[in-house]
């Protein structure tokens, strides 16, 4: 929570005025102003009140997200017998990780009088009465519930949300005008805990030759990418202090995301149908997932996805490309690409770029951060996943996602979706690269990282291809790893091999 946020929500933010506005086209049909919400959340007792009254008179299931938005930024009660100030805000659930509130049993009296406990109260009693629903001071029991719904939300909920976000940041509002089309549920966009940028991509950074790079040990984690015969290993010390970065390879113009939450590295290429896009970290999530917006339009995109879900161009059939990535140590990938480059540490940002330092706590358990609509606990939440997207496997294929677990102790694994056949390799160092199969079927991996067919032909490894002695190809396919939760949240239909 931010304590400045919070201040400025329970200032009221307005003055109550016009709190109730026609919506347009349903003829004799009013809504409260979306002001009212922000009014009902303030420390003014009386016009909160007022506000309340407005908002129960008129009241609509969808406005339940409008009150939980406003919750999520106030304070919660301690528990009893913790000063105020010493409270943790959750408590962990051991079944899944998420964050929970504290019991009813739990509550301080002294806590639950705070002008934001006061308000947070306000809010979820407001809720009870008029859902039925008793889930108290329990934001992700209203969550859940909330998204189980498709109650349509108020005629305004764009412009509140962009005016409850400007307040972290004014360029949070150019995310939501009044209208703004949205291929998902504006509902479970949430806040990741900073500004604009506050993340601050790495804009065509510098790199050097793998001789210049003796801060790399051999067994740090890199994500290899190759266009056009061109090689770069992005470090994750430093990938993850950033999370996007545009840059430039073999010709071509990348942008490459790295969300830590949900664990994918995914580079696209920035030109599509034509246009150039320069892509920024939003600082909002969706499903856990990073949400990233391009300069030219303001658009929010799935990092995940790589098409807009928020703005001008949902709906324009835009999608990036995807390129391929490979996960390995800067040990293997060197030696498997010894002209590689490799990005500086010179980054023009003071960070700590050790092997492991950025996020080290939340890689380290399989705790959850943000909230999901719903988990699937054949895996681990963080079980690393390696990842066939539809859009590459064919129209109206499931996705599909292989456990690198499994992928660890078959080396060669093949599988069929979408009418068509595709084999992993995986390296002695754990990278994962696929390909079409065709017709052949293959017996395993030697030691040399060579691939034997049926026919006891070898196969070579390609930064593009598979290649056997006799002059075949098999095309190498895009795919990347994620982490199992954040995948499933976005992409429950995925066929998994574990």
């Amino acid at each position: 929570m931010s304590p400045s946020v919070a201040a400025v929500i329970l200032a009221g933010g307005m003055c109550v005025v016009g709190l109730t506005t026609h919506i347009a086209g349903q003829a004799g049909v009013d809504e409260p102003s979306w002001k009212a919400f922000l009014v009902a959340a303030g420390s003014d007792e009386g016009a909160a009140r007022k506000a309340l009254d407005e908002i129960e008179r008129r009241w609509r299931p969808g406005y339940a997200g409008m009150l939980l938005d406003l919750a999520r930024f106030l304070p919660s009660p301690g528990p009893a017998g913790v000063p105020a100030e010493a409270a943790p805000r959750f408590f962990d659930d051991p079944d899944t990780g998420l964050a929970t509130a504290p019991r009813r049993d739990e509550v301080s009296s002294a806590a639950a009088e705070r002008p934001g406990a006061r308000a947070r109260r306000r809010l979820t009693t407001l809720l009870e009465k008029q859902t039925g629903q008793r889930f108290g001071d329990d934001l992700r029991g209203w969550r859940r519930w909330l998204w189980s719904r498709t109650d349509p939300p108020h005629a305004d909920y764009p412009v509140f949300k962009g005016e409850l976000y400007a307040r972290i940041d004014p360029g949070f509002r150019t995310f939501f005008p009044a209208g703004v089309k949205a291929s998902i549920r504006l509902n479970e966009i949430d806040w990741g805990g900073v500004p604009v940028n506050g993340i601050p991509p790495l804009r065509d950074p510098k790199n050097t030759a793998a001789a210049g790079a003796g801060w790399l040990r051999d067994d740090h984690v890199v994500f290899g990418v190759t266009v056009n015969g061109e090689a770069r290993a992005y470090p994750k010390r430093i990938l993850a202090w950033h999370e996007l970065a545009t840059d430039r390879l073999g010709g071509v113009d990348l942008t490459i995301v790295y969300c830590t939450l949900c664990g994918t590295v995914i580079p696209y290429d920035s030109r599509i149908g034509g246009r150039h896009f320069t892509f920024g970290t939003s600082g909002l999530l969706y499903r856990s997932n990073k949400l990233m917006f391009d300069d030219e339009t303001r658009s929010l995109w799935s990092a995940l996805d790589g098409a807009p879900v928020v703005g001008s161009l949902v709906g324009t059939g835009l999608r990036l490309k995807t390129l391929a990535v490979v996960t390995t140590t800067w040990g293997e990938w060197r030696r498997d690409h010894p002209a590689t480059t490799v990005l500086s540490l010179d980054t023009g940002f003071k960070r700590d770029y050790g092997e492991g330092a950025a996020y080290r706590d939340y890689f380290g358990t399989d705790r959850l951060m943000f909230e999901v609509p719903a988990l699937d606990k054949r895996l681990r939440n963080k079980a690393e996943v390696f990842v066939v997207r539809s859009d590459v496997i064919g129209a109206g294929s499931a996705p599909v996602a292989i456990a690198v677990d499994l992928l660890r102790r078959q080396n060669v694994f093949a599988f069929d979706a979408g009418g068509k056949g595709f084999i992993v390799a995986t390296s002695a160092g754990g990278a994962n690269v696929l390909y079409e199969r065709g017709a052949f079927t293959f017996e395993g991996r030697d030691g040399s990282g060579q691939l034997r067919d049926r026919e006891g032909k070898r196969w070579t490894p390609m930064p593009d291809a598979l290649v056997r002695e006799t002059g075949e190809r098999l095309p190498r396919v895009a795919a990347h790893r994620a982490f199992w939760f954040g995948w499933y949240a976005q992409h429950p239909e995925t066929v998994l091999y574990r």
